[in-house]
């Protein structure tokens, strides 16, 4: 199975951001127990912060992921210091759902690891919501190690 990577065009940009906060709420709400309207506001704002400038955020690349031409998904990853190195942190990775069951996730991290590679970032990091149990397990299946584990207990009021 062979991926490629390619810059996101900015008339992209909109629907994969539209696309994006939208996961990202779905994942905070199903995986992190957090009310949906507080998980929105906190989209906006992540978003926000972390991408300031859009596609012209320094040091991020938001990339589609293409098979045969076609997209299959999208990739982003910037480079930030780590606890004094730098990284390349994997903020999203996402296969559209028609695509899905192909290997094109476990292809596009491994051509991940060649683009950080490729820009002298040899550390990689990603954070995963504990539930997200196909995700950690694609991680795991390609030598990724858990190294901090958050556990949470709702009290009955």
């Amino acid at each position: 199975m062979s991926v490629t990577l390619r810059p996101m065009r900015p008339d992209e940009y909109p629907a994969w951001a539209e696309e994006g906060e939208r996961g990202y709420i779905h994942q905070m709400v199903e995986f992190g127990g957090m009310e949906r309207e507080h998980a929105a506001a906190k989209a906006v704002r992540d978003f926000a912060a972390v991408l300031p400038e859009g596609l012209q955020t320094k040091g991020h690349w938001v990339n589609v992921i293409e098979a045969d031409g076609q997209p299959v998904g999208f990739l982003w990853f910037a480079e930030r210091d780590m606890d004094g190195r730098q990284s390349a942190f994997l903020y999203d990775i996402h296969i559209h759902e028609h695509a899905r069951g192909h290997g094109y996730g476990r292809a596009a991290m491994l051509e991940f690891e060649r683009e950080a590679a490729g820009r002298g970032l040899y550390h990689l990091s990603l954070n995963v919501f504990g539930g997200n149990a196909p995700a950690r397990g694609l991680y795991g299946s390609l030598g990724w190690a858990e190294v901090a584990i958050t556990m949470t207990k709702q009290l009955e009021k």
